[in-house]
């Protein structure tokens, strides 16, 4: 690990607060930091998924406060909760609303048509004239089909 020597240091020191400089932060580790450590806040981000730098420091149970780059400071504050694989992010927990128990579309139709109260809804839509003629008219309609795939295959 490139910065294994600032892990190391933060993780040895026990301390609640580390304020560093830019300077003893590079000599710490034992490297050279890149210029963007000196121009950009970004770089000192608590994201140890897209910084191989931040992987140390909240490795160690710190993350950065107070980057300061006009002072090139930065101080390392222990993080008592994090355990292994937790990262802070800045989104703030809210409770999502309880699913509804019934479908929106539930009674929309409600008021649109009424059924008489002679009407028997238990009854079976077809009596049984009417449904010898549905059962004649389906073997109609069969016999011209195959009627028809007869004609196309000849």
């Amino acid at each position: 690990m490139k910065y294994g020597n600032l892990k190391a240091y933060l993780a040895s020191s026990g301390a609640e607060r580390i304020a560093l400089s830019f300077g003893d932060v590079a000599r710490v580790a034992g490297v050279t930091l890149p210029a963007s450590a000196y121009r950009r806040a970004q770089w000192w981000q608590n994201d140890s998924v897209h910084h191989v730098q931040a992987q140390a420091w909240l490795g160690a149970g710190y993350r950065t406060e107070a980057v300061n780059l006009a002072k090139q400071s930065v101080e390392f504050v222990r993080v008592r909760s994090a355990g292994p694989g937790v990262r802070e992010t800045a989104e703030i927990f809210e409770p999502r609303p309880k699913p509804v128990a019934r479908h929106p579309m539930i009674g929309a139709m409600k008021g649109t048509f009424t059924i008489s109260p002679e009407w028997d809804v238990t009854k079976p839509a077809f009596d049984e004239e009417d449904m010898a003629e549905w059962e004649a008219s389906l073997e109609r309609k069969a016999k011209l089909i195959e009627e028809g795939l007869r004609g196309k295959r000849a």
